[in-house]
């Protein structure tokens, strides 16, 4: 128990891994739980037996949160789940749909450029920026325009991220749910969930107006759910949408800020890319081989969700020898099949080469390679949060140059980690932009 309620529960758990085997079976609490180390473990679990282990366990912050199990990413195997997931594929991130908010992105990347140019020659918190930029990204493609309580809305989806990863002793020992209840922390979760639920049933009510009096011009995110009669989805976009991709960016640009010849690789296939034209655009990325290296390097060495989302057994299976019973919860270590020697030579080395001439990919196909997840439980919106990734990043390595703050060398720089419903940085990265490209207006 005390191995996933400290600070860095992944490695904790790799730790005990290279004592005891890929696969552990671990009582926490009164919850019967395994929790798998290796790649051919996890094909196991996510494909050969994905059917048996595609539910989630029911935990607190998910019934609050996630409007009693209803969001896409938590609710139980069923055909309620199905239904969202098709909803989502057919629906919220199809490939028009994601290419539809073209100008969005493009409006925002230029936002953020310009909030960087004002700040040139100061140290600037990269890691702010960033979720600034993705959080007012994510509400207009959701809401069709930028949240009108934006300080409000976006504390809101801050704190809510703080406690869907925070330790519930519920969670584990339901006979003692209500410890949360004395120790204040499910009136905490209740409070930001009337927080967040007051925002977005204002928007709601906004657009069944509109819609009421046929204005809407351009569908967004919410009008599609509600004409498709769903709402609970709103909550998971601004988590995998926000968070992760703010995190993946930070994380790539303090490991080219500690690896100067990466950087200066990156962006010199960055310059010649766009050339001549004043910013990036979506139809460079495909040429940016390079810098989507890193993106996948980063993706391996700092994951967003180290140990992805549990699942759960529907029924008894055998895995690696092992007879696994119903109602088993399964964690799947990705980070430690990520720094797994057997799948990744000098695993803790930053060095986006490793995937030059290689097939690997992050689709779910590739279980020494799973951030995102895979099979049935695959988060949908690969797609859009890569692009976002890919865009931001692009624009920080085109426009700056980018320095450490005091005369700070390289190796100095701190990689510090915390742990939370995603792993991001401890402390946010500091850095002095120099103006290389001047940004066109928006």
């Amino acid at each position: 128990m005390n191995q996933l309620a400290g600070l860095a529960p992944h490695r904790s758990l790799r730790d005990l891994a290279l004592k005891y085997g890929p696969v552990m079976h671990l009582k926490l609490g009164s919850i019967s739980t395994i929790v798998v180390s290796s790649a051919e473990v996890a094909k196991e679990i996510m494909k050969t037996h994905d059917l048996v282990f595609a539910s989630r366990p029911k935990i607190l912050s998910a019934k609050v949160l996630g409007y009693n199990y209803t969001d896409v990413a938590l609710t139980p195997y069923g055909a309620y789940w199905r239904q969202l997931r098709k909803i989502c594929i057919l629906e919220l991130l199809n490939t028009k749909r994601v290419q539809s908010y073209r100008f969005v992105r493009e409006e925002e990347l230029a936002l953020l450029v310009q909030s960087i140019t004002s700040s040139c020659a100061e140290p600037v918190d990269l890691a702010e920026k960033l979720f600034n930029f993705n959080h007012d990204l994510t509400t207009r493609i959701t809401f069709g325009k930028k949240s009108d309580d934006w300080f409000r809305f976006k504390g809101a989806v801050r704190e809510g991220t703080l406690l869907a990863g925070g330790f519930h002793v519920g969670d584990f020992f339901p006979s003692l749910e209500f410890v949360s209840t004395l120790s204040g922390m499910k009136a905490r979760i209740k409070k930001n969930f009337i927080e967040l639920d007051s925002i977005l049933s204002k928007v709601i009510e906004e657009h069944l107006m509109k819609d009421e009096k046929n204005e809407v011009e351009h569908e967004d995110l919410v009008d599609v759910l509600l004409r498709v009669k769903k709402n609970e989805e709103l909550e998971d976009l601004f988590v995998g949408g926000t968070e992760n991709a703010t995190n993946t960016v930070e994380w790539a640009m303090s490991e080219m800020m500690k690896n100067p010849l990466i950087m200066e690789k990156a962006q010199t296939e960055v310059r010649t890319v766009v050339g001549r034209k004043p910013t990036v655009q979506e139809s460079d990325l495909n040429e940016l081989t390079y810098m989507k290296l890193v993106i996948k390097e980063t993706l391996r060495l700092h994951t967003p969700l180290p140990l992805l989302i549990p699942r759960e057994s529907m029924e008894t299976c055998t895995i690696n020898g092992y007879e696994i019973p119903a109602k088993t919860r399964a964690i799947i270590n990705y980070w430690a099949i990520a720094m797994d020697p057997l799948s990744w030579k000098d695993p803790e080395k930053f060095e986006p080469e490793r995937f030059i001439n290689n097939s690997i990919d992050f689709k779910g196909m590739d279980f020494e390679f799973i951030p995102f997840g895979a099979g049935r439980r695959i988060c949908p919106g690969i797609s859009l949060g890569v692009m976002n990734i890919e865009l931001s990043l692009a624009a920080l390595l085109f426009h700056f140059d980018w320095k450490l703050p005091n005369s700070m060398k390289s190796e100095e720089l701190d990689m510090d980690e915390s742990f939370g419903l995603t792993l991001f940085k401890r402390n946010s990265l500091r850095l002095v932009p120099t103006l290389r490209f001047m940004p066109s207006s928006v």
